[in-house]
């Protein structure tokens, strides 16, 4: 018997314009907070998060928060490097924040492929704050009819609720391992507490 266990490290890009709920998302992941009260990135920043994926599987994701205001840089590329995910955030509530989806996607398409290939990297795009019913500007119509043009699956979120914040990482998880993605040994080990967690609990995911 192979008791044996697979471990992979991947590296998610979150990305979007300022004010998104970026930073958010990530520490209601993570650390299952939220606050009205983050500051803005600069920058980059990043945080750990170790899940049990299946019985055979651990998967090590560093989730890379790059800064609203990097708006396509030259520093982008080097932030990018060794990726294999992304989400694309944008808030519901901003139109501005949704027209530059395209803008962040096509950026990430011509500075980072799956390694070995030309292949653009799995990317989820995720309509945050959703929660706030009476100022939304952005219908699911176009969301959808928007993810269907660039390639990508699209979730409605809200860090505030935690409204599919499981869900969305999960489903990146999910398109990185079914693009065959291995044991990304390459990427450099960021430092930070690393918060264990339980593969996906696929009974209880929201639509």
């Amino acid at each position: 018997m192979d008791d044996t266990r697979r471990e992979l490290l991947y590296k998610l890009l979150i990305v979007g314009d300022i004010g998104t709920g970026k930073t958010s998302i990530i520490k209601r992941y993570v650390h299952g907070q939220f606050s009205n009260h983050y500051k803005s990135t600069i920058g980059v920043d990043f945080a750990l998060k170790v899940l049990d994926w299946d019985n055979k599987t651990t998967v090590r994701l560093q989730l890379w928060d790059i800064a609203g205001q990097e708006r396509f840089g030259n520093m982008t590329r080097v932030y990018y490097k060794e990726a294999v995910g992304a989400f694309v955030v944008f808030d519901v509530t901003r139109m501005s924040t949704f027209e530059a989806v395209k803008k962040w996607k096509s950026d990430m398409d011509a500075k980072v492929q799956i390694p070995g290939t030309n292949d653009p990297i799995p990317v989820v795009l995720l309509a945050n704050k959703i929660d706030l019913v009476s100022d939304r500007k952005v219908t699911k119509e176009e969301i959808q009819a928007l993810a269907s043009r660039i390639g990508v699956i699209a979730i409605e979120t809200s860090a505030k609720t935690s409204t599919n914040i499981q869900k969305a990482f999960e489903e990146a998880t999910r398109e990185m391992l079914n693009r065959g993605q291995g044991d990304n040994s390459g990427i450099p080990r960021v430092k930070g507490p690393e918060i264990q967690s339980p593969g996906p609990a696929h009974n209880n995911c929201c639509t």
